[in-house]
């Protein structure tokens, strides 16, 4: 995985909108359960290509460090030489002297060589820390996006779990509705109307029987009254 695809996708999902993906998904908690497996597993290679990242950037800065320390060096090698040159030559030997003028040069061309190594390795080690710094402050965005994501997978599981238990109480409440007229309660209720009209009608009926026996019984004692008083007359 190169510099340029890890930043790509690290800013890519770091700045990735989770209301918008929301809004055009058919089943939003799907969606989040695969962008969370998505986005774990894009955070552990970010994780992986930032070690390599940060593991070449120190590469680089020991080898900063030994070009400057061997070009500290050869400077002292070169500045010892010189003068035991200078001694030397000074005590008339000429041939050592230069041989050791010699040595010195020599030594000036590695400290110079390390010198241009040292500055070359600059730029890049600083290129490199910048290419660093910002892996990690997207890592730690990708962190937090993926820390919103769990945040709102739970908090849309919990809404929906709340949202069936209440379509189930209002379904139970509807089944016991009182007025509904076609439910069991409606129909018992008839029933008992039904039971009730019945045995006031047979009440009216035993009712009117006995009013017209006592009819009956009051017209008898009317006719033999009329036939005591019919004899009473003809007794007269």
């Amino acid at each position: 995985m190169t510099k340029q695809t890890v930043l790509g996708r690290v800013a890519r999902l770091a700045k990735a909108n989770i209301n918008a993906l929301l809004d055009q998904a058919e089943d939003p908690q799907k969606m989040l359960d695969q962008l969370i497996r998505d986005y774990t597993d894009n955070v552990a290679e970010a994780e992986q290509a930032i070690a390599g990242s940060i593991g070449n950037l120190r590469l680089m800065e020991q080898d900063h460090e030994e070009d400057v320390e061997a070009a500290r060096e050869w400077g002292g090698k070169a500045l010892a030489a010189s003068r035991k040159a200078d001694e030397l030559r000074a005590a008339g030997r000429t041939v050592d002297a230069d041989r050791f003028d010699n040595l010195a040069k020599v030594a000036l061309g590695r400290q110079l060589q390390s010198e241009k190594e040292a500055r070359t390795a600059e730029p890049v080690i600083a290129a490199q820390t910048e290419v660093v710094d910002r892996l990690r402050s997207g890592l730690e965005q990708m962190k937090s996006k993926l820390t919103e994501l769990r945040a709102k997978r739970d908090e849309l599981v919990a809404r929906a779990a709340s949202a069936q238990a209440r379509n189930r109480m209002l379904d139970a409440v509807k089944s016991i509705d009182v007025l509904d007229p076609t439910s069991d309660l409606g129909r018992f209720e008839d029933k008992v109307r039904r039971e009730e009209a019945r045995a006031l009608g047979r009440e009216e009926l035993a009712a009117s029987s006995l009013d017209a026996q006592f009819e009956e019984l009051d017209a008898a004692g009317d006719s033999a009254e009329i036939e005591a008083r019919l004899a009473a007359l003809k007794s007269g």
